[in-house]
């Protein structure tokens, strides 16, 4: 019955977050508005990591066997990857520079922050 109750809540939230993509008019997966939605529910406390662990734990640990038929899929369509290789190579080229710069600005901006803030709690 636990699990039942587990799978029930992420389904729940899963559904939520379908019906979210279709209300508002964004290029947002509805994936994403699950992810958020379940991120809110922890952050306040309305949904407890026990209320989910196990259901979740179990997803986790099937997470390869999901990822079999889009491998598959990819193989079939060897030739049309072939055909754009030069531009899948840089696509992937530039948005990996791209993820490491905003990447590391980001997390410059959050040490300094963090020191400024330090400064300022010793200061006084």
């Amino acid at each position: 019955m636990k699990y039942l109750l587990q799978f029930g809540i992420i389904t729940a939230i899963c559904f939520v977050s379908e019906l979210l993509h279709i209300l508002i008019p964004l290029p947002v997966p509805a994936s994403v508005y699950g992810l958020v939605i379940l991120f809110l529910l922890l952050l306040t406390g309305s949904l407890k990591v026990s209320q989910i662990e196990d259901v979740s734990a179990f997803f986790m640990a099937i997470l390869p066997v999901l990822f079999v038929s889009p491998s598959v899929s990819l193989i079939t369509s060897a030739d049309l990857i072939m055909e754009n290789l030069l531009a899948l190579i840089m696509m992937m080229g530039i948005s990996t520079i791209v993820v490491i710069v905003v990447t590391g600005r980001v997390s410059q901006g959050m040490i300094r922050r963090k020191q400024k803030k330090e400064k300022t709690e010793n200061a006084e």
